[in-house]
């Protein structure tokens, strides 16, 4: 590190970490652990890596200061470092939804097929939760819901979507939100209710990003 130049320094070390970024599947990475603690092989798992491929990824993460790790018995736990780095993702994609002709073609051939109408915002759905005009549908797993949902949610991961219609409201609409902007799974959900005749929308954006921004979270209490 040079001392005469410390400037240039400082945009060395900022171009080390934008290296790390330059990665779908450690973006990937941070957008599963922005849910929720996990471990290597869990990772491995919902990225679709190997455990050696995402172990690599991870360490990279974790060398630029974006994860950290801890180990529990015989597996390593990973979380990200902090919330900025769900905000400097949220930057990511803004600037590259605003910059960078590619992502139309992504959003028109899957996003907006699904979905083209506007989603709902945070503030909004703040106001439609106190006059108790909606109904807020999670449709992530169980366990990242279990880490940490919106208030008042209901669990409904969109495998079991079908069989649990029952449960939903058809008088109230429906808001479904799941791990970030361009999750599917709430794409689908929202499609799917759709489908069957219910008034759904989706969050801007997902769990992350509400959790990120201050607004009030709720856990589920383990039990003996």
């Amino acid at each position: 590190m040079s001392s005469q130049n410390p400037k240039r320094a400082m945009f060395e070390q900022f171009a080390a970490v934008a290296r790390t970024l330059g990665s779908a599947h450690r973006l990937e990475l941070l957008e599963l652990l922005a849910q929720t603690e996990r471990s290597v092989e869990e990772l491995a798992r919902l990225s679709g890596l190997t455990i050696a491929n995402a172990s690599q990824h991870l360490q990279q993460l974790r060398r630029s200061g974006l994860v950290e790790a801890r180990r529990d018995g015989k597996r390593v736990l990973y979380r990200l470092a902090d919330g900025d780095v769900v905000a400097l993702l949220g930057a990511l994609r803004r600037i590259t939804e605003r910059n960078v002709g590619a992502v139309e073609k992504v959003l028109n051939g899957y996003f907006r097929e699904r979905d083209n109408l506007e989603p709902v915002s945070r503030k909004e759905l703040l106001r439609r939760m106190r006059d108790g005009l909606v109904t807020v549908i999670d449709t992530r797993p169980a366990e990242e819901f279990a880490a940490g949902h919106l208030p008042g949610a209901l669990n409904v991961p969109l495998r079991e979507l079908k069989r649990r219609l029952r449960e939903l409201p058809r008088d109230q609409v429906i808001v479904a939100y799941c791990r970030g902007t361009y999750c599917v799974l709430s794409y689908e959900a929202v499609a799917e209710l759709r489908k069957r005749g219910f008034t759904a929308f989706r969050l801007e954006e997902g769990y992350p990003e509400w959790r990120a921004a201050g607004l009030p979270v709720e856990r589920l209490t383990a039990t003996a």
